[in-house]
């Protein structure tokens, strides 16, 4: 499947969970080429701003939208870097 499947599905799980105010999703596998984790799943940046991380520490935000993406470790998710934003 294409890094574009990926992204959608990355997109439908935080849009079910958490109703996102604002979602952007940059694949970012093309800056590890070459990089041992490379074609083991791609390479994400995801800029998030929900109601749900009101009032909740940055860390825990974080284990949540880990949580909410879980199925798609390792296989398609190698890498995942998460911005929260009000």
């Amino acid at each position: 499947m294409s890094e574009k499947n990926t992204a959608d599905e990355i997109r439908a799980l935080l849009e079910a969970a958490f109703a996102p105010a604002t979602l952007e999703i940059e694949d970012e596998s093309w800056k590890h080429a070459g990089h041992a984790g490379a074609g083991r799943g791609g390479h994400f940046h995801v800029r998030i701003g929900a109601a749900a991380f009101r009032n909740k520490s940055r860390i825990r935000c974080h284990r949540m939208v880990n949580a909410a993406l879980q199925p798609l470790f390792p296989e398609r998710i190698h890498a995942l870097s998460i911005r929260i934003v009000d």
